[in-house]
């Protein structure tokens, strides 16, 4: 049962990577209308951790997620940030040459929502960090050749956050991993 889960939600996220192909268009021009909705934040992210743990735990490795929200309700597109924190999660699995160790954690200061996604991957330099939020750009990976993907889902994070009146940012060194964290208004 749990494979057939697995390969459902892949099959899903591989609709979800032709769709964002199709999307990078669009999303130029800004043609697109987020569906604004309550949701449970911890409940996305919950199921963005359920939906990689079996890949991350095949590598040896383990995902978590922590939770210091008080009150998780947000006002978002479910849509777009489920595919926000996949991306994400997908990146901190795929650019990790060895056990994966991904932490996520969310917590709230004021009015925003905080998420934090943790990798002990391969990093990057200052000048990688400068350039992932621009479309078509791949973090070079040296001898890590089954990386694969169009240099679209970090743009694709960028904008869709932005779109929301987000932001993302990343700390990064070579060998030692990135944190990305996100903040996001709790109410749009």
């Amino acid at each position: 049962k749990r494979y057939i889960s697995v390969i459902k939600d892949e099959n899903k996220r591989l609709g979800s990577q032709v769709e964002k192909v199709l999307q990078a268009a669009t999303l130029d021009k800004k043609e697109f209308k987020l569906k604004l909705e309550e949701i449970n934040l911890e409940e996305i992210l919950d199921g963005a951790r359920r939906q990689f743990e079996l890949q991350v735990e095949n590598k040896g490795g383990e995902i978590t997620f922590e939770s210091e929200l008080g009150y998780p309700l947000i006002r978002a597109d479910a849509f777009h940030l489920s595919h926000i924190f996949n991306n994400l999660l997908d990146n901190a699995n795929k650019y990790c040459k060895e056990k994966p160790v991904i932490r996520i954690k969310a917590w709230e200061e004021g009015e925003h929502a905080f998420i934090s996604i943790q990798d002990n991957g391969i990093g990057m330099n200052k000048d990688a960090q400068r350039k992932i939020f621009d479309k078509f750009y791949r973090v070079p990976t040296g001898n890590l050749h089954d990386v694969k993907g169009f240099g679209l889902g970090l743009s694709y994070v960028k904008t869709m956050l932005e779109a929301h009146k987000g932001e993302i940012s990343v700390q990064s060194e070579p060998g030692k991993g990135s944190i990305f964290t996100i903040k996001l208004p709790k109410n749009l």
